[in-house]
Order: structure tokens, then sequence, then C-alpha cells
């Protein structure tokens, strides 16, 4: 599988809006989910470690998963991870990982998965009972966010109430939905959600 994010990895984290979007995506998990130190969090999508590197400090382990290991290479050299993160470069909807967490985030990732309704299934399937998600995505949108013909990007956005009936499908109740910034593009604006639910 080519990596699309190779060349992109380099100076990923120098980009002030994905900075900026990582920050507050980040501090919208940290005021909506209940962290504690023995928690083990999956992070999917994880790229170069921006949300990650801000729940680490509060949880057991964090297992770092992306399909780009350039990506995850950049994550895992940042000091502040070390010993705390394990990285795992894999399509977890063919390839599940055998283990089971206390919370699945990920942040701006789910646009780039085909078969969402997949994807929310191997969340199920990797979550302990009472166990939580924090995904965070774009609402629906007329597809101007990314530049045309960007790869790997199958959904513009997501509409928040057939995303709700996926996860009730698969299992997840309490589910809450907040806008957690609204990012201002070239006169444009794209609200960005976070949903969080809890595994019956």
């Amino acid at each position: 599988m080519t990596d699309l994010f190779n060349e992109k990895a380099k100076d990923w984290d120098a980009n002030e809006m994905r900075k900026m979007l990582s920050s507050v995506i980040g501090s919208a998990i940290l005021e909506h989910v209940s962290l504690h130190d023995q928690m083990r969090v999956m992070d999917f999508g994880a790229g170069t470690g921006l949300i990650t590197s801000q729940v680490a400090p509060l949880v057991k382990k964090i297992v770092a998963v992306d399909i780009s290991e350039a990506m995850l290479n950049k994550l895992v050299s940042k000091p502040e991870l070390q010993g705390k993160v394990e990285i795992v470069c894999q399509d977890i909807i063919h390839q599940p990982i055998a283990e089971k967490f206390d919370l699945i985030m990920s942040a701006m990732a789910m646009h780039h998965v085909k078969d969402t309704s997949k994807l929310i299934q191997r969340f199920s399937e990797h979550l302990s009972h009472g166990a939580l998600i924090a995904l965070a995505d774009l609402d629906k949108e007329d597809g101007s966010f990314h530049p045309k013909d960007t790869e790997g990007v199958f959904h513009f956005g997501f509409e928040r109430n057939p995303l709700q009936i996926i996860l009730e499908k698969h299992g997840f109740r309490e589910i809450k939905f907040i806008t957690a910034h609204t990012i201002n593009k070239e006169g444009k604006k794209y609200p960005i959600f976070l949903v969080t639910a809890t595994k019956n």
C-alpha cells in the first residue's frame, strides 16, 4: 500500500492550522472524557501524535494506530512519548489488534476510511464493556475542505444523525455530539464535531 503521507510527514507538525485544530480537539477530549491513569487507549489514525501527546500523560498506555509508517516514525521520535506509546502500522479493518481498550479516540481520520459502518464495528470489537469512544471529524461539507483530487478522502464529512444510527447499531449508547471547533477557510465555515459514546 502506498504511504500517502510519506512526504507530508516531514513537516506535518509545522502547519499552524493543523496544530491549532489538534489542540482544540485534544482539549475537547480532555473536557468531555474522564481519563484515568489505568486507561489503555487506542489513537486511531494517530499520525504524528498531536492528539496522543495531549492524552498520554493522563493514561497508562496509548497504542497509536495508523497506516502511514512515515507518520508513526515521526510520532515515536518524540521524547515525551517514549515508554508510553506503542505504534501499530496496520489497517485494523482487515487486521484487528488482539487487545481491548478503555477508550478509542480519533481526530480527522474517519473521512479517510471508506466503510464507516465497518470501522465503527471494529472500534466496538476492540473495546471492553463500558469503554468509551471520542471521535472528531468534519460535519458534512460540500467537498471544498480538501484540495481537489486529494487522495484517500472517502467522505466529505458526516451527518450527525446517520452517524449516530451507525453507532447505535454497533452497541454504543449515551451518544453525545458537540461542536469542538469551526474552521474558517477561504470564506467558508467547516464545523468539527466530537462524538462521545459508551459501549454497551
